[in-house]
């Protein structure tokens, strides 16, 4: 029975990834004092901008892809888990 669940859980840590099955918090650091984040449909510049995080935003991280040598991050708001969007990961701080 041991061996079993130890494998169960390695499948669901490999299927998470490091962040976990819900997602790792980060906060939105470096947009600046007068600039926000832009929150994107899709992971790129050419995809549609959904709205403007600001600085200290708490936010939920989940996957991440490399597009054009951009690292983008999926993200939704802790506060609105429902709004969720594309962010750029230079954005982005575990602190």
């Amino acid at each position: 029975m041991t061996g079993l669940l130890s494998r169960g859980v390695f499948v669901l840590l490999l299927l998470g990834g490091c962040a976990g099955p819900f997602g790792e918090r980060v906060v939105v650091r470096g947009a600046g004092p007068t600039e926000l984040l832009k929150l994107r449909a899709g992971p790129g510049l050419g995809y549609k901008v959904l709205l403007g995080i600001p600085d200290g935003t708490p936010l939920t991280q989940r996957d991440c892809v490399t597009e054009e040598g951009q690292l983008w991050c999926r993200v939704s708001l802790v506060t609105a888990p429902s709004v969720s969007g594309y962010v750029s990961a230079d954005y982005l701080s575990d602190r």
